[in-house]
């Protein structure tokens, strides 16, 4: 996986979400995207299946899948890089 997929994924979840004032290298990697992390919520979670979806070719199968991808922004590179078309 490289670094460049990293911010590719920050920044889907950026424009997906229409975060204002943030660029990629405002969110950490490693950190939890839901709760004490970004603070996402299952609206969010249904907006980057979509993107993921989108520009990446990538399905999420079913909840407990999404569980793991979107724990934080490096699983969903690494569920990206594993599953890409």
């Amino acid at each position: 996986m490289s670094d460049q997929l990293i911010v590719q994924v920050k920044q889907m979840i950026i424009d997906a979400l229409r975060i204002e004032g943030m660029s990629p290298d405002d969110i950490d990697t490693d950190a939890p995207l839901f709760g004490e992390g970004l603070g996402l919520d299952s609206i969010d979670a249904l907006q980057l299946v979509v993107a993921m979806e989108k520009d990446f070719g990538v399905v999420v199968p079913d909840a407990a899948t999404g569980t793991k991808v979107f724990a934080s922004v490096r699983s969903m590179a690494d569920h990206i890089a594993a599953n890409r078309k």
